[in-house]
């Protein structure tokens, strides 16, 4: 099995995926984590474009299966690999749903937020200045749909840590890089700290970076993010990407 991937929260999706999978006795065969750079536009070779014809991370190989997507991916894992991370009979429909939800909202606001926050460099003050306060509306939003969800139960969807909680945790995660306040959502908070106690969850985040910075990013790894997101984000190369 190969996994290719990078240092960002899609990424960790699935690293966090295989390490739960672990934590829950699976036997998982010997996986090849492909560390992309995304600065260096290694997404745009026509060996990952292969696995990913979408050219973003992070991409499996599986045999003859080829994926792309990460949701698309935990839900795949998840299937080929049973344990109670995508559990069976009606609450599956329920993780399904909150899948979609990360896949669907969660993730592209998110996502926007911080391309316009941190990484659009060629877009003018005063043009950033309504996708700015959208995106943050919208993502409060969501949180305040999220923290309603979690009222009373220690996980999106229960009791039980799922694959519902590996696919929104990595966005939550960032909540400082992408300048959006979850500090007065105090269920998602106390869901941050308790996805983040897991040692699966612990070992996931350290994929494609050194582990003294899984947690707290050099000031170097921060300015590097910065660059490959701007010119990931950039409207030039959005343009000539994939041809």
């Amino acid at each position: 099995m190969e996994l290719w991937t990078a240092a960002s929260p899609n990424g960790w999706k699935v690293s966090i995926m295989l390490e739960e999978l672990k934590e829950a006795g699976i036997e998982l065969p010997e996986v090849e984590v492909k560390n992309l750079s995304l600065m260096d536009g290694d997404q745009f070779s026509d060996e990952f474009t292969a696995v990913s014809p979408n050219q973003k991370i992070p991409g499996l190989v599986d045999g003859n299966v080829r994926m792309m997507e990460s949701c698309a991916i935990l839900q795949y894992l998840g299937e080929k690999f049973p344990s109670p991370l995508l559990p069976d009979g009606d609450m599956r429909w329920q993780v399904i749903s909150w899948l979609t939800w990360q896949a669907a909202c969660h993730g592209p606001t998110l996502g926007n937020k911080l391309s316009y926050t941190r990484y659009m460099e060629d877009v003018p003050a005063e043009q950033k200045s309504h996708p700015l306060t959208r995106f943050n509306n919208e993502a409060q939003r969501l949180y305040r749909v999220l923290d309603k969800q979690l009222e009373g139960q220690d996980f999106i969807c229960g009791d039980q840590f799922t694959i519902a909680d590996i696919a929104i945790y990595p966005w939550v995660r960032a909540w400082k890089w992408q300048k959006v306040d979850i500090t007065g959502h105090d269920n998602v908070v106390a869901w941050l700290e308790r996805v983040s106690a897991r040692p699966g969850v612990e070992r996931g985040v350290k994929y494609c970076v050194p582990p003294e910075e899984a947690h707290q990013w050099s000031e170097e790894r921060k300015r590097e993010t910065a660059r490959a997101g701007a010119n990931i984000a950039s409207n030039a190369n959005i343009e000539s990407a994939g041809k």
